[in-house]
């Protein structure tokens, strides 16, 4: 019987978690033990993970420093866990600011067996130095791009990309549908700072292309009641009538929709796999966009430019992001068949990068062969008795 340790501390981990667990146990039934820190979905999987997401999953640096005394606690029992019960490996789930000083207090404190990561930090984007570091107190990191690779192995450190868990839950999503010449997609976000912030442009956007082309209707999604009460009202105040609210999911509307604009984030690589012809908009304050400029090493911000390696998508950023530059942007693609065809060709380009599907079974062979288990379909193929 293998003991394995995961921690996981927000909710995108849990799911992930959850789900590498499944993988775990259908591969290896009745031989391991999972146990460690998550959130409810973990928990259903296994009910030795402790559900610690409302207090794990704080976001901003001043929830961070407000909570201080209970991380820091945290830290202390789980190191302790660990080293008490030298379980057989330690699976870290994203969540670098707690997962990567934990793996350097375990080692500190002498455990010697298997630390692995499964969903690489974003460090290849703002502190690549730490890279080093990371080889020298990991056995394994579990990528979910295929850049991240070459970057992790350059330093000594065992990568394994096993393809992003999107390929498998988008495909779920679609909904084979043709897309309507006349609907337009603006996405701002699912948090209320994204909201305030780029919503009325893409407001001002909808006005100025329907004064042009009054045929155009005009789409938006939001993650509950409060956020979609704020949008209409941005949509009022703008005196935008066409625009449709919460009238079907963000998913069906990246398929439905001729083109869109979208908040950087998730749902651009969301967008990019459902083929919407799209130009991404991103602003914050100035203070946090120039000190994230002096830290940050991509040359784009956009995951899919960064897959890439080129500007496939339009980046409108801080003071570009205004609603004659949001209009010109998808007019062009709107009047442009051709553009629109180039633009999706180079999405399914980029999407087809991310793997074939199957990305939490890949993690799950990859942590089985660190702990030693041998690959049953290898062995099938070699022994004669079992073919």
């Amino acid at each position: 019987m293998k003991r394995l340790f995961l921690v996981a501390g927000e909710v995108s981990g849990d799911t992930h978690g959850a789900r590498l667990m499944e993988c775990l146990q259908e591969a290896r039934p009745g031989e391991l033990d999972l146990s460690g820190l998550g959130g409810g979905q973990m928990k259903s999987v296994s009910g030795a993970i402790e559900d610690w997401l409302d207090d794990a999953a704080v976001l901003g640096l001043w929830e961070v420093l407000k909570n201080y005394p209970y991380f820091r606690r945290k830290m202390e029992e789980t190191v302790s866990a660990i080293l008490s019960n030298s379980p057989d490996a330690v699976i870290l789930i994203d969540y670098p600011g707690f997962n990567l000083r934990l793996a350097k207090r375990l080692r500190d404190g002498g455990y010697t067996k298997k630390i692995i990561y499964y969903i690489s930090p974003q460090v290849w984007a703002w502190k690549k130095g730490r890279i080093p570091v990371m080889a020298k107190l990991l056995d394994l990191m579990i990528c979910l791009f295929p850049f991240e690779k070459p970057l992790y192995e350059g330093s000594g450190l065992k990568t394994v990309f096993a393809g992003h868990p999107f390929v498998d839950e988008l495909a779920q999503k679609k909904i084979g549908c043709e897309r309507d010449p006349n609907l337009v997609a603006l996405l701002p976000g699912s948090r209320e700072r994204e909201v305030e912030a780029l919503f009325p442009a893409m407001v001002g956007a909808a006005k100025k292309m329907g004064h042009e082309n009054p045929e155009l209707r005009f789409v938006t999604a939001a993650v509950n009641e409060r956020l979609a009460k704020r949008l209409r009202e941005i949509a009022d105040e703008a005196r935008l009538r066409e625009l449709e609210v919460n009238s079907m999911s963000i998913h069906e509307i990246m398929q439905r929709a001729q083109v869109g604009v979208v908040a950087s984030g998730t749902a651009t690589l969301q967008a990019a796999y459902f083929g919407l012809p799209y130009c991404l908009v991103y602003k914050v304050s100035w203070l946090t966009y120039v000190v994230g400029k002096m830290v940050v090493e991509v040359d784009f911000l956009g995951i899919v430019n960064i897959l890439a390696g080129r500007e496939v998508v339009k980046e409108l950023l801080q003071g570009k992001v205004t609603a004659d530059n949001i209009a010109s942007e998808l007019n062009e693609l709107l009047n442009f068949k051709s553009e629109r065809e180039r633009l999706q060709a180079e999405l399914a380009d980029t999407v087809a990068t991310l793997g074939e599907g199957g990305s939490h079974r890949n993690a799950a062979a990859a942590v089985l062969e660190t702990l030693g288990f041998p690959d049953e379909e290898r062995k099938q193929e070699s022994d004669p008795l079992l073919t």
